[in-house]
């Protein structure tokens, strides 16, 4: 299976449930995903069109764009649609499947308990940071690896946001415990 990075961000985004991301020494199966439409969507970053900070979203599709979420994270999106058109699908939540003693040296703090292997990739700051994805890596290709099967998938309203929140563009894997809790909101 072949991913058209140049569809929209809410075709491409089921498409990425079960694909394999792989950066700086760790690989990622992708469980949860968000699409976020660009001009037509209030709650992406390019609603407004281009700046500084987002002049990757509106780059080559199949490329990251990585933003600083809250001062503490680096929240990784894969560039869709055709160039200048400012869509994305957020990488959500994921299971470490290669790279887990790098990810966890990047996650894991001393002084907290071991942090669960379902829980070192699930959220996009903890997947992101398991990653070790930086603003550096802004507009770089995306090392994705092909689903061998569809999994099951549902789709429902996106989470963590307040602008255009009951969008159904947030996609998961039903039960897959990498998911972002809530779970099961529709």
């Amino acid at each position: 299976m072949t991913i058209d990075f140049t569809d929209t961000a809410d075709l491409v985004a089921p498409q990425l449930l079960g694909c394999l991301v792989t950066h700086n020494g760790v690989t990622v199966r992708l469980t949860e995903v968000e699409a976020y439409l660009g001009k037509d969507d209030p709650a992406a970053h390019t609603y407004k069109g281009p700046t500084a900070r987002n002049a990757a979203m509106f780059g080559p599709p199949g490329r990251f764009y990585v933003y600083f979420s809250y001062g503490i994270h680096h929240n990784g999106n894969i560039v869709c649609a055709p160039e200048g058109t400012g869509q994305g699908c957020l990488l959500r939540g994921g299971e470490v499947v290669a790279g887990e003693d790098l990810a966890r040296q990047r996650r894991q703090r001393p002084e907290r308990a071991l942090i669960p292997h379902e829980n070192l990739a699930r959220g996009p700051g903890n997947l992101g940071q398991a990653l070790g994805l930086q603003l550096s890596d802004n507009g770089t290709p995306v090392q994705l690896t092909a689903r061998e099967a569809e999994p099951e998938w549902v789709r429902g309203t996106r989470i963590g946001i307040t602008k255009n929140a009951d969008a159904p563009l947030r996609f998961w894997v039903p039960g897959d415990r990498t998911v972002s809790t809530p779970r099961g909101r529709r």
